[in-house]
């Protein structure tokens, strides 16, 4: 692999971090002025996947185009990564933006587990990072300070098994597509599940003026971080992505602090510096291979012929 191609995953994968850091703060704040988490989720994920389809259509065409089993792999991720969004605002709802950012964080030890089955083997270096990883989040999540709530802690686990399960699906896609067209389609899936399940469970908007600064900034950082986030799975894969993904919690933990109030104990920041430390680990990586036939997302792949006849594909 080229050492380009890498740079360009890794800065791709930081760069996602920084925006996802956002997410559990703007999340927050627009609970707390009043949206219940199924608006949230739905306004956030809509707006985001509205905004990237107008630039596309408008400025870059040629992106619109996905073959059809493609296209079937991108709602499966969307679908199951709206699903876990929905148990990711209801947990944020219940507890503090740091801590369910923490919790959120074992998403890499998901995403080992599901690219296993899909016969990516991860190297040694891979679990040692994953293994510092899990240490650091339990010194982070210890329970000293106060009560943590288990329900919410519950649906965040859940929110992090599924979002991890959609980045091997959407790296299969993206062995044949280019990340601003699986972007799209993802969140497009993603917000017909998230959408629809706000009409069906939760109908409510709040009454009378209201602050949409959290939602707008919330909105913002979901369509830039998807991109990114797409672009590093790419470049490197899902695995050292998702490990990569763990210093959105440096970004979380310092906006919760002066945007929130929320503050961690000595044990808790003993456990982020482990975690630094696991990201710093990954100059020492090498590339994931790419697999051969077999793995239970082997049906995701692209025809050997292109379909001539669309003008806006990517032979255009």
């Amino acid at each position: 692999m080229k050492l380009g191609q890498k740079n360009r995953g890794v800065i791709a994968a930081i760069v996602s971090a920084l925006f996802l850091g956002f997410t559990p703060v703007f999340g927050k704040q627009a609970i707390l002025v009043g949206f219940s988490p199924f608006a949230v989720v739905a306004l956030r994920t809509s707006m985001a996947a509205g905004l990237l389809l107008a630039i596309l259509v408008f400025f870059k065409r040629k992106y619109l185009y996905i073959f059809s089993l493609g296209l079937l792999g991108c709602i499966l991720a969307g679908a199951i990564n709206g699903i876990g969004s929905l148990f990711y605002y209801m947990s944020l709802e219940r507890l503090n933006a740091n801590i369910g950012q923490l919790l959120y964080s074992l998403y890499p030890v998901f995403v080992v587990f599901w690219s296993f089955l899909d016969r990516q083997r991860p190297s040694k270096l891979t679990l040692l990072r994953i293994a510092l990883a899990v240490a650091s989040v339990i010194l982070i999540t210890n329970f000293d300070s106060g009560e943590i709530d288990l329900v919410g802690v519950f649906f965040m686990l859940i929110a992090s098994a599924l979002y991890a399960l959609h980045l091997p699906i959407n790296q299969r896609v993206l062995y044949e597509v280019p990340a601003p067209t699986v972007t799209l389609y993802t969140l497009l899936s993603m917000s017909a599940v998230v959408v629809s399940a706000y009409f069906i469970f939760d109908p409510q908007f709040p009454s009378g003026p209201v602050d949409w600064t959290p939602v707008i900034g919330l909105t913002l950082v979901t369509f830039l971080s998807r991109l990114t986030l797409f672009l590093g799975v790419k470049n490197i894969g899902g695995m050292q992505t998702a490990l990569l993904g763990l210093g959105e919690l440096v970004i979380t933990i310092t906006a919760s602090y002066f945007l929130l109030g929320e503050d961690l104990s000595f044990f808790q920041w003993i456990g982020v510096m482990g975690l630094i430390a696991s990201l710093l680990l990954v100059r020492f990586e090498k590339q994931e291979p790419r697999k051969g036939p077999g793995g239970w997302l082997n049906w995701i792949r692209a025809p050997h012929q292109l379909p001539p006849d669309i003008p806006w594909g990517p032979h255009t």
